[in-house]
């Protein structure tokens, strides 16, 4: 650690030019992200000491606008998880009340912006990672669509689902973060030529928002949804017309969320094995013994836990059982959101159905705080933007309205968001 603070006392070296749209603002940074010269751990021991040989795509493009890289923040390891309670140094803390967690995968980021450390952060959204920890934390997170901002340097968890996303104070400072790490990268071939200005409007009279059933049904606390709810009456008032939608194939999200992540963390991680990555084996054991060895020492319990769950989803006689329906089912929640913004501009409903929990209240059951993706995950099923925008509280603590757009619809939703922010 002293190595990276040390790193931190010469500004000249983690900024770039001393001038563009973020020159002199300081950024936090999710650490699985690589930054070169920068330890970049995801919170994991199997990586202590890791320095990348070079910076992610996002890193470069923030340096080229003048940004100071504050730090390196905790997130949950390898970013599984919803509360930044899985990592190997320890839970990361809510400042609105520190008894409690910030959400996860990358609270660490939404933590800092909530503390008053940094006005900006990056975070990555696999399957809410960005939203929640800006919903129980009391800030903004942008979700972008999938392939807007470029996945180079960002280390995989689950790839077909995950997006690094701008996590700020307020709207406007997303938009501007955002407008700087969007756009094609050639070293990404998921990546898309659709840049982003970053000048928003609060703009909504007009707009048909649809509100999904399925975000008000059981399991979300009723404060939560009567926070909502209210944020929707507001934004009604500011002009939107308000219609209600239904997305009949919610219900298969999870289910097909996890068994897809956990099968493409099983892939994505075995590179992680002492030999390529990790510390060194012991010599003196045979290979398989050595690399068990290895991984079972640096993997914590939940990424342990998903390798295994993915692992076992794609041996043989079970890859048919469980991730081919995965995608089917996947198939069928995209139809479904691609279906109901044909006729409205944006869905609306709460981020997370229910307040930020206690340290300790969902790592204890794992099941549970699964279940707590449920609003989050179908947006990265989806593919389409979601951005979480604070709307009030419950029961004393932040609650996030969540706002999904069309594909590549980002501005729309940012300049609603605006809209509403400005309004409140």
């Amino acid at each position: 650690m002293n190595d990276i603070y040390n790193a931190y006392l010469n500004m000249d070296e983690i900024a770039g030019s001393k001038t563009g749209s973020l020159a002199g603002v300081r950024v936090s940074i999710k650490d699985n992200i690589s930054t070169k010269d920068i330890e970049t751990t995801c919170a994991s021991k199997i990586l202590k000491g890791y320095i990348p040989p070079y910076d992610a795509h996002v890193i470069t493009l923030l340096k080229a606008e003048g940004a100071v890289i504050a730090g390196k923040t905790n997130l949950d390891e390898f970013g599984m998880g919803s509360t930044t309670e899985n990592s190997a140094f320890g839970p990361a803390l809510n400042p609105r009340d520190v008894t409690r967690a910030p959400g996860g995968s990358s609270g660490g980021s939404a933590a800092a912006i909530a503390g008053g450390l940094v006005s900006m952060a990056l975070g990555s959204d696999t399957g809410g990672s960005v939203r929640c920890p800006a919903a129980w934390c009391g800030i903004v997170g942008l979700k972008p669509s999938y392939g807007r901002v470029s996945r180079f340097g960002l280390i995989a968890y689950a790839n077909s689902f995950e997006q690094i996303g701008p996590m700020a104070a307020n709207v406007r400072d997303a938009a501007k973060l955002f407008s700087v790490i969007a756009g094609h990268d050639p070293k990404d071939s998921t990546s898309v030529n659709k840049p982003c200005d970053g000048n928003v409007v609060p703009e909504i009279s007009g707009k048909t928002i649809g509100i999904p059933k399925e975000y008000f049904g059981e399991g979300v606390d009723a404060g939560v949804a009567a926070q909502v709810r209210k944020a929707i009456g507001k934004l009604e008032e500011l002009g939107a017309k308000i219609v209600d939608v239904s997305l009949p194939s919610m219900k298969y999200a999870l289910p097909a969320y996890y068994v897809t992540c956990t099968c493409e963390a099983s892939s994505n991680l075995g590179r992680f094995d002492g030999v390529r990555f990790g510390p060194e084996p012991e010599m003196n054991l045979p290979w398989h013994d050595a690399y068990t060895k290895v991984r079972e020492a640096g993997f914590g319990d939940e990424v342990r836990r998903r390798i295994l769950l993915g692992t076992f989803a794609l041996s043989a006689g079970y890859y048919g059982k469980y991730y081919v329906k995965a995608q089917h089912a996947k198939q069928l929640i995209a139809k479904d959101f691609a279906a109901a913004l044909q006729t409205c501009d944006m869905l609306a409903g709460p981020t997370m159905p229910n307040i930020a929990p206690k340290i300790g209240e969902l790592t204890a059951d794992p099941l549970q705080m699964y279940l707590a993706d449920i609003l989050t995950v179908p947006v990265n099923i989806a593919g389409i933007p979601a951005i979480s925008v604070p709307c009030g509280t419950a029961h004393g603590m932040p609650v996030g309205l969540q706002l999904m757009g069309r594909m590549f619809g980002e501005e729309t939703i940012l300049n609603a968001a605006l809209a509403f922010e400005e309004a409140v």
